[in-house]
């Protein structure tokens, strides 16, 4: 399951600092100005060891105030239906006004579970100012400083509270989801794999997070398909808002083995797609980028290499993915996509006998040590891969503390070089022998 955790509130109550408090990043900008969070930022976080996803939803919110209240209450609305928890967050030192009000109205018609979480209680005397928010009658108010991170300890405990626990699945067929912006061609490319005879498609029940999985079984393929488009909607929702996209590509995202990420040939690389690829790596799922529309592109014998750098310079510094060329309508390169999510999912199952491992990586090692630290030597003596669901390898030596990321990279290209896990996160560890 999926577990996704969205702060909402109107402009300039502290969103952006919570979030960047929550996932222990730096990725949403704060400022005094209201208003200041334009980017979509989602970002993996943990606590007491449960998974989710934070996103800051300030960032979906564009133009003149009349249209700022409506797209905070369209987020609302997208937030309820979409997220695991919504934490409201208001502003202690401004109390209540009318949009708060207007907030508290929808989520109270809600069955999600929701956290009043009173922002900028940064001394004693406001802890009293707060009680004023359980007019809402959204239960308990939860006082923070999201600035310093008092409270947040509490809120979280109650916020995780709600997620299930997470099954280890252990499904012989590989499932494969297909992200991407709105009209890059993801329905265009379930259609055209799908095809139109529906006996070779076995469409399985929906599963509780909504998204459809069809099993594909032709042309020597076999895996699960985590089809998310044309599921149901509320209807107060607009057709076209980003928020909900970026939300239900999460949900999908979580639930595969392998991410096919589909880009507009016309449109590259763009800020929201490098997002959504951070978020597949984090999650160690596979990835495979599909740029459509390629026929629509005037090119010489230079142009796809040009525009692949370009994408492998926005992705870095995990480049190891395989990047295809396709026109779904016009039928070019369409099975090719499944042939390379296929092998993706190969690499990432993939298991190294550890008589192999050793036998080269402690050959390169020997030849490539580590450099020494404060004059000590670090001796690697024996490699492992380690049980789990992606590529993790156990590098054990005398002193792991003093190797650092330009040799941990070393390692992981010369593992990527010899073993071939080309779309896959490998995930290295130094352990003390």
């Amino acid at each position: 399951m999926a577990n996704i955790v969205a702060i909402v509130g109107r402009p300039n109550v502290g969103k952006s600092t919570l979030f960047n408090r929550l996932t222990e990043s730096r990725k949403a900008i704060v400022d005094d100005f209201s208003g200041v969070t334009r980017d979509r930022h989602y970002e993996t976080a943990e606590w007491i060891g449960k998974k989710f996803t934070v996103i800051d939803t300030g960032g979906f919110v564009h133009g003149s105030d009349d249209v700022f209240e409506e797209a905070i209450r369209d987020q609302v609305y997208i937030a309820i239906e979409e997220a695991s928890v919504v934490i409201f967050m208001v502003d202690v030192t401004t109390g209540i006004t009318d949009l708060d009000d207007e907030i508290a109205d929808i989520l109270r018609r809600s069955s999600k579970p929701v956290y009043v979480v009173a922002n900028k209680v940064d001394h004693a005397k406001l802890h009293h100012e707060s009680a004023e928010f359980y007019a809402f009658g959204l239960g308990e108010v939860f006082n923070i400083s999201s600035a310093t991170g008092s409270g947040t300890g509490e809120l979280l405990d109650a916020v995780v509270s709600h997620f299930e626990e997470e099954q280890e699945e252990d499904e012989a067929l590989p499932k494969y989801t297909i992200v991407g912006r709105p009209n890059v061609g993801k329905s265009s490319l379930t259609n055209a794999l799908i095809g139109k005879d529906r006996n070779i498609v076995t469409p399985m029940a929906g599963t509780t997070r909504d998204s459809i999985r069809i099993h594909y079984n032709q042309y020597g393929h076999n895996f699960l398909l985590i089809d998310t488009a044309g599921l149901r909607r509320k209807s107060k929702v607009n057709e076209d808002i980003e928020f909900y996209s970026v939300m239900r590509t999460i949900k999908a995202l979580e639930d595969s083995d392998v991410t096919i990420l589909m880009l507009d040939a016309q449109d590259g690389l763009e800020a929201q797609d490098v997002n959504i690829f951070n978020l597949a790596e984090k999650n160690r799922k596979g990835i495979v980028i599909v740029v459509n529309k390629w026929d629509l592109i005037e090119k010489d014998n230079k142009t796809m290499k040009a525009f692949e750098d370009r994408i492998r310079e926005k992705i870095a510094p995990f480049t190891d993915v395989p990047i295809i060329f396709t026109s779904v309508t016009e039928k070019q390169r369409v099975l090719k996509v499944l042939e390379v999510a296929d092998k993706v999912y190969a690499n990432k199952t993939k298991k190294i006998p550890t008589s192999k491992l050793n036998e080269v990586m402690l050959d390169i090692i020997e030849n490539y040590p580590p450099p020494s630290l404060k004059g000590k030597y670090i001796k690697i003596k024996y490699v492992t891969q380690l049980p789990g669901r992606t590529p993790m390898f156990a590098f054990f030596c005398n002193l792991p503390q003093y190797i650092k990321d330009p040799y941990k990279r070393f390692i992981e290209n010369k593992l990527r070089e010899h073993f071939d896990f080309t779309g896959v996160p490998i995930q290295i560890y130094f352990r003390q022998k």
